[in-house]
């Protein structure tokens, strides 16, 4: 009887998650439109976990290192807040940095491209059809010469332009500015939110154990919170990692060009740090970039700037970052390749940065589960060691 009950709980389940599965496929633009109106509606309360759990890693920080009590007083009841203080301030130190220079220089970098830019193009044209110029005739076909002579940046065309897209312009710049007092309504809603998630972090966390309990068995319960302890080490590994790295490296790129006298020193080494955020490819855009910029000063010192930029990045990644940060997410290279060539199909530079340590948890949990397979598999059936002695 108590077999049949089981196979019958085990076939209404089964059905259940078939009917389920079958209505979200037929009428999946629906399901597809309720979703998106879900995600809409809670951004402001995602974008305020993401704030809470980067403003989390520095206040665990403070809250690990401040002084329990100073003299007679004791600070454990103060800790929490003079943690989030810290880290707020903190935060906002940074955001000021960026503000004030390394956003300046991201501006004046394109400034520069958009003014080094047409002219460079114009004298790379020019040498193509000087060298691919054979007694008075281009040896390239008429296509080809036809599109470089129209490959052009003439800014007073671009001016005139956007001057005649003046009435299209108007009504996107209105819009442009809604969406900003939209955006930072919801910033301030975020922050908010974060700040009552880290005041009341334990409590909440409490009464998320409390409903696994209930509602899940304990081996169930056991398992996921393995999981999200994982996925936690992860992203935090990451984060801190991959910021620590982008810091080092626009720093010592900077020095670097300092002390060789290229050109643009402070403004590349900016460049080559943020784009460090990116994993594997993030720094080589920035070089790239760089070198052009430098190459419109002089393409010698352009070419010796990717050579620094190799040479550094190798003492980087394999000298320094590992004495840093200390033990890396243990995820091989191929995959963290993988990982950033999925993630930035799905949603591109987003998609780039949180590849990686999903995919570094995933490849954990997937460790850990072999390695206790093997060890079950290992050990001798019961009886075994009997039979041994036995004989």
């Amino acid at each position: 009887m108590k077999r049949d009950y089981r196979l019958l709980k085990i076939s209404v389940h089964l059905g259940a998650a078939a009917l389920i599965l079958w209505m979200i496929t037929h009428y999946w633009p629906a399901v597809e439109r309720f979703a998106a109106l879900i995600v809409s509606a809670a951004a402001p309360l995602i974008a305020g976990c993401v704030i809470a759990y980067a403003v989390n890693i520095l206040m665990t920080f403070y809250e690990k290192r401040l002084p329990r009590r100073i003299g007679k007083w004791r600070l454990e009841k103060g800790l929490r807040a003079v943690s989030l203080l810290l880290a707020v301030c903190s935060l906002m130190v940074i955001v000021a940095l960026l503000l004030t220079i390394v956003i300046p220089e991201l501006i004046e970098g394109v400034r520069l491209l958009a003014r080094e830019a047409p002219p460079a193009l114009e004298r790379l044209i020019a040498w193509i059809v000087e060298k691919t110029t054979v007694d008075g005739e281009s040896i390239l076909p008429e296509g080809v010469t036809t599109w470089l002579g129209a490959l052009s940046l003439d800014s007073d065309g671009l001016l005139q332009w956007a001057l005649s897209q003046i009435d299209r312009i108007v009504p996107a710049v209105v819009n442009v500015v809604s969406s900003v007092f939209s955006v930072v309504v919801s910033v301030l809603l975020s922050a908010m939110f974060a700040l009552y998630l880290l005041c009341g972090k334990e409590k909440l966390a409490s009464q998320i154990n409390t409903l696994m309990n209930v509602y899940l068995k304990p081996r169930r319960a056991a398992a996921i919170r393995h999981v999200l302890k994982t996925l936690n080490e992860c992203f935090r590994s990451y984060i801190v990692g991959q910021c620590l790295e982008a810091l080092i490296l626009g720093a010592l790129c900077t020095l670097g060009m300092l002390v060789f006298r290229f050109p643009y020193a402070v403004m590349v080494g900016t460049l080559v740090g943020f784009t460090a955020l990116i994993p594997i490819a993030g720094a080589y855009i920035g070089a790239f970039v760089g070198a052009f910029m430098i190459f419109t000063v002089d393409p010698l010192k352009a070419l010796l700037f990717l050579v620094y930029i190799v040479v550094l990045q190798q003492i980087e990644g394999n000298l320094i970052y590992p004495r840093v940060v200390g033990t890396s997410l243990g995820l091989p290279g191929i995959w963290v390749l993988a990982a950033v060539m999925i993630g930035g199909h799905v949603d591109g530079v987003v998609g780039m940065l949180l590849g990686v340590p999903l995919c570094a948890a995933l490849y954990r949990l997937l460790r850990e589960d072999v390695a206790r397979r093997r060890t079950l598999a290992a050990k001798p059936e019961d009886g075994e060691p009997e039979q041994r002695a036995a004989s």
